[in-house]
């Protein structure tokens, strides 16, 4: 399991836009698994929305992106490079995501051709799902 530091020597991201919190790398399975403990503690809970706290969508699609990132520029060939979006398709938000909740966050490569590839992205919160995505990314 990669902690905070570890998984700053990877991906360039930041506070307050880091949104994996540990993470995990399935080499096996193509994929890399990451959490994120959605506190009250949030900037974005003070506008989204005032009395009832919901984590935009856009950003569980974005914490999703950073455990794919995690996973491919932890190789040797992407060491030091950005993950960029090339594009968001097929995304869907099933569950409202508030503070206490735990997400859960999955990427799996389905397809990769040199810098650009694809991920099938699943977020959940107690094994209830909570956004779905298909993400392209470039590297550069």
């Amino acid at each position: 399991m990669l902690n905070i530091k570890e998984i700053q020597q990877i991906i360039p991201h930041r506070y307050p836009f880091l949104l994996v919190d540990k993470a995990q790398i399935d080499e096996d399975n193509n994929k890399a698994i990451g959490y994120k403990n959605v506190t009250m503690n949030e900037n974005f809970f003070l506008g989204h929305f005032p009395g009832n706290p919901v984590m935009p969508g856009v950003l569980i699609i974005e914490a999703l992106a950073q455990v794919g990132a995690i996973y491919i520029l932890s190789k040797e060939s992407f060491k030091g490079k950005t993950a960029y979006f090339g594009a968001i398709d097929k995304a869907k938000f099933k569950r409202m995501v508030v503070p206490g909740d735990v997400l859960k966050l999955e990427l799996e490569i389905i397809k990769m051709k040199g810098p650009v590839g694809i991920g099938h992205a699943v977020a959940t919160v107690d094994g209830e799902l909570a956004a779905e995505a298909e993400l392209t990314f470039i590297i550069k």
